[in-house]
């Protein structure tokens, strides 16, 4: 199955103090989504921003915004990131008292839903709710802040994610994306594409090197590369 492939910058790792710029640079750099943290201190060590920030940079961005939610409880929140803007909202299964009943809220605020995995998370709660899923995001650090090493590991668990994508995909008809964040790379890119991703998440290789449209390029480049031959 022929995939299409997405660089999620991370504006984690932007400068804050001139947020609208940077979302016009990555956007102008070739970016296909933003990926947008949010952190509350108490289901991950830090804090991050909230809706305004998101509302502040809706009118500066012509792509998809990706909320990333690491907070808990969820739903209290959803509705709020839905009005200021977001197109797609991921959250934790350990942070929702009803996971069903979060993506059906994600839903019914007009976005797409995702369900995130922590690198020590089981892909088991996929099997009840990969259905109404939008969108599958395996972490391969642990979340909380940018800047980490990937971890391994996390390729054995993109593999198994996207046989279960891939297996949802035919029974539905429906796009699933596979998304990966931390510590995603040029120099490993290739590989975490190989094991399966289809959307990349890149904080640090991106905001902090010298030209984001060379290093979008490059990743898009190795990706190519490691694609089989049709």
């Amino acid at each position: 199955m022929k995939r299409d492939f997405r660089i999620a910058p991370s504006l984690l790792s932007a400068d804050f103090a001139r947020l609208g710029d940077e979302v016009r640079a990555v956007i102008g750099a070739g970016a296909d989504l933003l990926h947008f943290d949010v952190m509350d201190n108490h289901y991950v060590p830090n804090l991050t921003i909230g809706p305004l920030v998101c509302e502040a940079i809706r009118p500066h961005s012509t792509i998809p915004i990706d909320v990333h939610l690491m907070v808990k409880p969820v739903d209290r929140i959803v509705p709020d990131f839905a009005a200021a803007g977001a197109s797609i909202i991921s959250f934790h299964p350990e942070a929702s008292e009803h996971v069903d009943r979060t993506i059906g809220l994600i839903h019914d605020s007009g976005c797409r839903a995702g369900l995130v995995f922590n690198p020590a998370t089981p892909l088991d709660w996929l099997m009840h709710v990969i259905d109404s899923l939008d969108l599958v995001l395996v972490m391969s650090v642990n979340p909380g802040f940018g800047g980490q090493s990937f971890i391994p590991h996390a390729l054995e668990k993109l593999k198994a994610a996207r046989r279960l994508v891939d297996a949802a995909r035919e029974r539905t008809g429906r796009e699933i994306l596979l998304e990966v964040d931390g510590g995603v790379k040029i120099d490993n890119i290739a590989a975490i594409a190989a094991a399966g991703a289809d959307t990349f998440v890149a904080g640090s290789a991106i905001f902090g090197s010298a030209d984001y449209r060379a290093t979008i390029a490059a990743m898009r480049a190795r990706i190519a590369a490691a694609q089989p031959a049709a």
